[in-house]
């Protein structure tokens, strides 16, 4: 099973809000224990988005999912004592602080190295810890917007904010990586780690195509003029006559010309390769399109080897065949319903396991258990 692939691994969670509680969520489910630290008034992410009836965030529940949750003031003497102690014993540490503000506390790196020449700390930032951005405040926005990830990305009229937080989770994704890498390291040596993991990096890591692009003429990648921006008619989202959207992804010649075919426009077949970007193609396309509903089309070529796929609505894709089939999503019942995603892979055939809700624990249980104090 994926949740005994880190059996035995202790990762503190020492971060907030999205980023990262994700990359700790992630060990958690291959398996790690996972303790996550706040402060007396708790992460503040309980209260961001709708509100249970106990006052605590579903988003946040949903993010801290199998975790154990602990309170200590890392600004007092007695706190910040507890917390060195648990990082003595821990495996990982993933924390969020604007860089410098650990070392304030003294419990920066070296610090907490000096008790733990094992311990593999992830700092995770918007900018990272070096450069003139460095202390800089910022959001899942403004990242993209430096990394890369909104110049191309949108209608040509203006760049469109994307949703999920894209480097939010991608941060997360990255700082998970670097702390698994880093803890294979240490099986070998002993030697622990220091990583560095910028939110703005974890996008930017994505924006070679564009990045060269930008250095060859004619190759510039443009909001709605490059093949995979919306120039290209055989690669677009379209609107139905309901007011529904679809997707056509057909960019490898075979799957454009069954489309053709299915549509009855054989002549459109050697226009896949017009210059960019193809205006007149795709508003025949869109026209096509908008002129039947949604169940059209699906019944047209949902069985025609495409690249289609109509744009489902949040409360649509549990219930999809696929999505069902799969079974990652969980979706609860009663006056507070929640929709969870297991963790996305496979381990031999096995599907991975659902998680437990967070909990709340006191720091003296925690000190009991892995410092036997």
């Amino acid at each position: 099973m994926l949740d005994q692939c880190l059996d035995g691994v202790r990762v503190l969670d020492l971060s907030q809000y999205l980023p990262g509680p994700y990359a700790a969520q992630i060990l958690s489910d291959l398996g790690a224990e996972v303790v996550k630290v706040e402060p007396p008034a708790g992460d503040p992410m309980r209260r961001l988005g709708p509100l249970d009836g106990d006052g605590v965030s579903v988003f946040y529940k949903l993010l801290n999912a199998g975790k154990t949750v602990v309170r200590l003031d890392l600004k007092s003497r007695q706190g910040g004592a507890d917390f060195a102690a648990l990082a003595g014993c821990a495996d990982a540490l993933i924390e969020s602080f604007r860089p410098g503000v650990l070392d304030r506390l003294g419990l920066g790196h070296e610090a907490l190295a000096g008790l733990n020449r094992g311990l593999v700390h992830c700092a995770l930032s918007g900018y990272g810890q070096s450069g003139p951005y460095a202390r800089r405040a910022g959001h899942d926005l403004n990242y993209m917007a430096l990394g890369g990830g909104l110049a191309t990305s949108g209608p040509s009229r203006a760049p469109a904010m994307v949703h999920p937080p894209t480097a939010d989770f991608a941060g997360g994704m990255q700082a998970a990586l670097a702390t698994l890498a880093a803890l294979l390291r240490r099986a070998r040596s002993g030697e622990g780690a220091f990583l560095d993991v910028s939110l703005t990096e974890s996008v930017l890591a994505w924006q070679a195509l564009s990045l060269t692009g930008a250095l060859r003429p004619g190759h510039e990648p443009e909001r709605g003029r490059s093949l995979l921006t919306g120039g290209a008619a055989c690669y677009g989202i379209y609107r139905t006559a309901d007011g529904r959207f679809v997707t056509l992804g057909a960019l490898e010649p075979k799957f454009w010309a069954d489309f053709c075919r299915a549509v009855g426009r054989e002549d459109w077949v050697t226009r896949q390769w017009e210059p960019l970007p193809q205006e007149a193609l795709i508003g025949a396309l869109a026209a096509l399109f908008a002129s039947q509903d949604l169940s059209h089309w699906e019944t047209t070529l949902g069985q025609v080897d495409c690249c289609f796929q109509a744009v489902l609505d949040p409360a649509e894709v549990p219930d999809h065949p696929q999505i069902r089939a799969r079974g990652l999503v969980r979706c609860g019942e009663g006056p507070e319903p929640m929709a969870e995603v297991l963790f996305p892979a496979y381990l031999d055939g096995l599907a991975p396991a659902p998680r437990a809700p967070f909990r709340e624990a006191l720091a003296a249980d925690i000190m009991a258990a892995w410092v036997g104090i």
